[in-house]
């Protein structure tokens, strides 16, 4: 059994909210080249999205494993070291204990991971897609992935016998503190259902997705954590990463790419309080633009038989995209000309200008009614 995991955390950037510095780079890659040595890992690629470091890792652990984990909490802070020593922007700022309890997952870190069987005859070949997002919440994914996997209007593979049957999705309510609060739905009978839950980006999360026809197979992995679920206080935006296989029985790159080109507003922006679109850049981009627009990125890798990666293509570089980015500045500058009225800014149970909340303390101290 192979295992592909993704764990990702902000531990500083060079200016403000921008991108992370070379060395903290170089010093992750440092990290899992060790591990690599000591056959803890088989291969890996680091990049960064916005401000935050993803360290993608093949391995024959399982999901899960606390030396992988540990492992990848080691380079967090070795490159938080890093940024404080270059007095880097919010050094540290998604490591939220201590030390993990053998999982990042609760800690602070974005964590998704799957386990397959490489040899399984309806896998001729393992190509899978990584995306990682900067700036917004992990339910900014919840559009894209039902789109992708319950309409044909965006995956016209859907009608194909391999994945005509459908897939069951594991949905969690992220607002949950204590353990995992999940509900497994199927589609296509229950797509409706599955749209009621995720409407609502900002409590429930697609955490998994299992092709129907092969029950075993995992198509899809989301970190699905909320930092101020964690922590009790705004610890910046939860910045989702998501692992999905694709082409055979699972849908097609360009399908599962598709409902991208719609820029969709999500919860994040500037100070994570904004309703502002989802921007594809590519890959090690930073956060320069104005409104801190949510970023997501797209790698496509193959792994062969022996768990080495293939050299990563960055989906959304491609000039193709570059309409799409145009369409984001504009919607975003639409829904900055409206300030902070109504919908421009989230609702106050999600508001995450922090101190906000003790301004509007303070004016409710002087409110009085009149008799």
């Amino acid at each position: 059994m192979l295992t592909v995991s993704a764990i990702k955390a902000d531990i500083g950037s060079v200016g403000g909210h921008t991108c992370p510095s070379s060395r903290m780079i170089a010093e992750a890659n440092a990290a899992l080249r060790d591990a690599v040595a000591q056959g803890l890992l088989v291969d890996f690629a680091v990049t960064s999205t916005g401000d935050d470091v993803c360290l993608l890792m093949s391995h024959r652990n399982g999901s899960g494993h606390p030396d992988v984990h540990n492992l990848a909490w080691e380079a967090f802070t070795r490159c938080t070291g890093i940024a404080r020593d270059e007095g880097l922007y919010a050094a540290g700022q998604d490591l939220l204990k201590d030390a993990p309890s053998g999982n990042v997952r609760g800690a602070g870190p974005g964590s998704a991971e799957i386990t397959f069987d490489e040899e399984a005859p309806e896998r001729k070949a393992e190509a899978f897609l990584v995306f990682t997002a900067d700036k917004c919440g992990p339910g900014a994914v919840n559009f894209p992935l039902w789109a992708v996997f319950t309409s044909p209007l965006y995956n016209g593979g859907l009608m194909l016998p391999t994945m005509r049957k459908g897939f069951k999705f594991r949905i969690i309510d992220m607002e949950h503190a204590h353990g995992d609060r999940v509900i497994d739905l199927v589609s296509p009978e229950e797509h409706v259902d599955l749209a009621i839950l995720l409407r609502d980006e900002n409590r429930f999360g697609i955490q998994s997705i299992h092709s129907r026809l092969h029950p075993e197979q995992q198509v899809v992995a989301v970190s699905t954590d909320r930092l101020h679920t964690i922590a009790g206080e705004y610890k910046g935006k939860d910045d989702p990463v998501a692992i999905v296989r694709t082409q055979g029985i699972f849908p097609a790159p360009e399908e599962a790419v598709s409902p991208f080109v719609i820029a969709p507003y999500v919860a994040g922006g500037a100070r994570g309080s904004h309703t502002m679109p989802l921007m594809p850049v590519a890959i090690n981009t930073p956060v320069t633009g104005p409104y801190c627009l949510p970023l997501v990125a797209c790698v496509a890798y193959s792994v062969n038989g022996d768990g080495v990666l293939s050299e990563g293509v960055d989906v959304f570089g491609n000039p193709v995209w570059d309409n799409v980015r145009l369409k984001a500045q504009q919607k975003g500058e639409w829904m900055r000309q409206q300030g902070f009225v109504g919908a421009a800014m989230l609702p106050m149970t999600e508001l995450e200008y922090s101190a906000f909340r003790k301004s509007l303390d303070d004016l409710e101290g002087r409110f009085r009614t009149l008799g």
